[in-house]
Parts: structure tokens; C-alpha cells; sequence
């Protein structure tokens, strides 16, 4: 995908990427893929670089009117006025927008493959390092009984990001399923009854003390981690569909 794309390198840009419904950005007529460059109030410019400065700066401006200097794709230069939110929905920021300082860089063609292996690989280990950390903290809150994190989701709260991903475009809608497969992979691998890990887990026992387990025993450990973990998959379920029901 990054040979052809190109290698996404960070910068000093504000892209907008996604315009929320029913927002101040929408009413503006804020459209996606465009670059802010420039943001005004009372006649002074403020300074920004990047995503976070452009959000620093804007948090203080929230509720007064702002001009935005902004960049189509096509090269055209607009002027809007915006008010950020004072009191955004959760989940949402002040205008409304997701944004992005990532641009793709091409690369000499024969760079590409190379380029797109180191900036695969990263990104990978990255995730892989987050998704570890994130189920280690999931299974430490049902162990001391503070129960399943807000922002872990099951089958249906994945759908309903997958839909939104998909707005954005279909190369971040890879970057998802990605994700999702990498999330699933080292959730296999962990050492817990009913999965991969958790026979691989057994065997290490049988090879450390030498002989077979009793297939009763290992039968009856899986079979309690298997209710578990879909007893856990309801949970998760039942609170996605209230989510949706009462958002």
C-alpha cells in the first residue's frame, strides 16, 4: 500500500479529514481535505504548527468567532468564520473536524518497498505494544472488580467505528482492519484457557514436568475459559447496544 501511496510522513500541516454532522464545521461549510493554514481573532493571527498546536490554541477561543484561512484541494484559498463549541459532545472537539498532519511522501519509486517495510513494521509494533497494554489493563480491571473498561467494544461497537472509518476514506479503512488483525492475533496468542496461547500454555507444563496432563483436566479449564470469555463478549454486546439505544 505505501509503495503506491506513498511513505505517510508527519508535518507541520492541518488536514481536515472527516466533518462531523450536525457541527460548527459543517454549518461553515468546512470540506474534507482541506489544509487550515491560518487562524485569526480580532484581527490577530494566532501562531500554530500542527495538529496538537492548532488545538492548543483553539481551546481558549471556544465560544467567539474565529476566521479560518483554509486550502482546497484544488488550490483555491476560502475564508470562513467559525465559534468553536464550548461544550463539544464526547468524543467530538470544538469545530467538529478530525484532523490529521500526515501527509504521504513519494519517494523514489525503488525507495518505496523498503521505505514502506520499516514504516509497516513500526507501525505494527506500535500497535501491537498499545493492544498488549490495553487487554493486560482489561483483564486487571475484571480481576480486582472494576469491571470492563468504557472504550473496549465488542462485535457491534466495531461496527459502528468501522462505518466511521470508512467515511474517511479506504486507506484508513486498511489501517483499521490492520489494526483489528493485529488485535486479534495477540489475543489468540495469550496464554488463557480456550485460545492458541492457552494450549501452548499446557504444553510448556507437560514439557517442565515431564509427562501428559489428564485430557479431563485440560478438557475442564478450557471449557471454564470458553464461558468466560463469552460471557465477557456478552457483556460487551449488551453494553454496545445500550450505546446505541441511549448514546
Amino acid at each position: 500500500m505505501y509503495t503506491y501511496l506513498g511513505i505517510p510522513t508527519k508535518t507541520d500541516k492541518v488536514i481536515v479529514v472527516e466533518v462531523g454532522k450536525n457541527t460548527p464545521a459543517e454549518a461553515a461549510g468546512i470540506k474534507t481535505e482541506s489544509q487550515i493554514t491560518k487562524v485569526t481573532f480580532e484581527n490577530k493571527e494566532i501562531v500554530f504548527s500542527g495538529v496538537s498546536g492548532f488545538i492548543k490554541q483553539i481551546e481558549p477561543l471556544k465560544g467567539k468567532e474565529i476566521e479560518l484561512t483554509l486550502l482546497q484541494k484544488g488550490g483555491k484559498e476560502e475564508v470562513i468564520k467559525i465559534v468553536p463549541r464550548l461544550t463539544p459532545p464526547q468524543g467530538e472537539g470544538a469545530l467538529g473536524v478530525a484532523l490529521s498532519d500526515m501527509e504521504m511522501k513519494m519517494y523514489p519509486i525503488w525507495q518505496r518497498p523498503f521505505r514502506g517495510v520499516v514504516v509497516g513494521v513500526t507501525e505494527s509494533w506500535a500497535w501491537g505494544k498499545e493492544i498488549t497494554v490495553s487487554l493486560g489493563k482489561l483483564l486487571w480491571g475484571i480481576l480486582t472488580g472494576k469491571g470492563v473498561p468504557k472504550d473496549v467494544a465488542g462485535p457491534i461497537g466495531i461496527y459502528q467505528v468501522s462505518k466511521q472509518v470508512y467515511k474517511v476514506g479506504w486507506i484508513a479503512t486498511l489501517q483499521f482492519m490492520a489494526i483489528l488483525s493485529i488485535n486479534l492475533a495477540i489475543l489468540n496468542i495469550m496464554p488463557f484457557p480456550a485460545l492458541d496461547g492457552g494450549r501452548v500454555f499446557f504444553l510448556g507444563i507437560e514439557k517442565i514436568i515431564g509427562k501428559r496432563l489428564k485430557n479431563r483436566i485440560e478438557g475442564y479449564v478450557h471449557t471454564v475459559g470458553m464461558f468466560f470469555l463469552i460471557g465477557l463478549m456478552l457483556l460487551i454486546t449488551v453494553r454496545d447496544v445500550i450505546k446505541l439505544v441511549r448514546p
